[in-house]
Formats: C-alpha cells, structure tokens, sequence
C-alpha cells in the first residue's frame, strides 16, 4: 500500500536533509510530507533543494500562525490527496528513530493505529531532563484518565502510523486542538469510533541538534482540551 510520512518542522535545518537520507536508506518505496512552519534558519529552502532532485519528497509551507497540531493535520490531509493508504507521523528531530518504521509497516497489517510507545516493557526514553521525563509521564496519565482510555498506554506519543480509513473516519476538520493535543485528540475519537489501536515498545532519544520545541504551554493545552470537550457534551 502506498505509504506517506508527515514530518512537521520548525528550526530543523540541522537535522531534516541527515533524516530524510536515512529514511530512505530504511525504505525507499514511501513518500515524505515536510510540513514546514515558515521556519527562519533555511529549513524549508534546504527540503525544496532535496525535493526538486527527488520526486518523492513534498513540501507544504505554512503561513500565519504556528501550530504543530495544524502542521499535523495538514500533512495528513495532503497524504490523503495523494492517495497514501499508510501515514507514519515522526518528529523531525531525531528522537524518533527511522529504524522503527518497518516495524510499523508490519504491524499495521493487523491494525488502524500502530504507535511507537516509551510506555510498555522495552520502551523509554533516553537522554532527555528528568524533569521532562517525568512532566510527560504525568501528562500521559492524566489523559489516559481524562479520556478514558484503557488499551493505549503512550497517549502522547507523536511517533505513529495510520490506515487512511482513520483519517476519514475522524474527520480531521473537526479536531480542535492546535498543538500536540492533537495527538491524544485522535486517539480518543479514534477508540470512539471502535479502530484497532495496538503499540510497540520504542526508544526516544534526545535531540543532539537544534533547540527542543518542548514548552509548559503545549503542556497546558493538552490537560485543558479534555476539560473543554467534556463540556461541550463530545464526551
């Protein structure tokens, strides 16, 4: 099945040409969706180079107001277009390594949703502050809680892979989260909707270059979405 991977990025000129060489040293029959967000430090011209040589790298600029969760979503929705049957989303920073997505390739066979999680025997993460460790720890928890979701135990993890019937189903208009909320957001609207979700155990490693995107108010937004869809009756 065709296979698209949506790469959100902003300020990831040191690392977005190593990765995309490395995912096709892994696998080269998929396409890569950069969705970049007007970066300032030469990222976007840096992928548009590498996409007038190789055909299957696409480039989406966004304009306007940052957003990884519409970075996200628009990737998603421009894999559609193309016809992509599989969508992996990934980080651009190396924390999520290339070498996992065989695996989701595979695993996707018997499932909807495939993620790569830090939360079950074999996973963690490696690296990274304490402080944020463990801030990303009770994040999960409390979301896990807030939605009620019993079978998925990395709620928060932006390393994964989708059947398009997922995306259709979702409806990727109506989700309402900006940042990385987004990401829990679909999960639960995803388990609602009675897809397969299953998880592998992955490391995730600390960037070594570029400045981590990480901050309290993308935090804040995802223990608050859960408040505000409860009130408006979604769950």
């Amino acid at each position: 099945m065709k296979t698209a991977i949506v790469i959100p990025t902003y300020n990831e000129a040191g690392n977005i040409k190593d990765l995309i060489e490395e995912i096709f040293k892994i696998e080269k029959d998929l396409e890569i969706i950069i969705v970049d967000d007007n970066s300032p430090d030469g990222t976007e011209d840096i992928v548009r180079n590498l996409a007038n040589k190789i055909n299957k790298i696409h480039l989406i600029v966004r304009s306007g107001k940052r957003s990884e969760g519409k970075s996200r979503i628009d990737g998603c929705r421009y894999a559609l277009v193309k016809g992509a049957e599989i969508i992996i989303e990934m980080d651009a920073d190396f924390s999520h390594n290339p070498k996992y997505i065989p695996v989701f390739l595979s695993k996707i066979r018997e499932s909807d949703i495939v993620i790569g999680s830090r939360c079950i025997p074999g996973g963690r993460e490696t690296g990274r502050p304490r402080l944020r460790v463990l801030l990303s720890k009770l994040a999960n928890f409390y979301i896990r809680k807030s939605y009620g979701i019993k079978n998925v135990f990395d709620c928060t993890s932006g390393y994964r892979c989708f059947r398009r019937e997922v995306c259709d189903k979702i409806k990727l208009d109506s989700l309402k989260a900006e940042g990385p909320a987004v990401i829990p957001e679909i999960l639960f609207k995803a388990g609602r909707l009675g897809f397969r979700i299953s998880e592998f155990p992955v490391v995730y490693e600390n960037r070594t270059k570029g400045v981590s995107k990480f901050t309290l108010k993308k935090i804040t937004e995802s223990l608050i979405l859960p408040l505000i869809l409860r009130f408006r009756g979604i769950f």
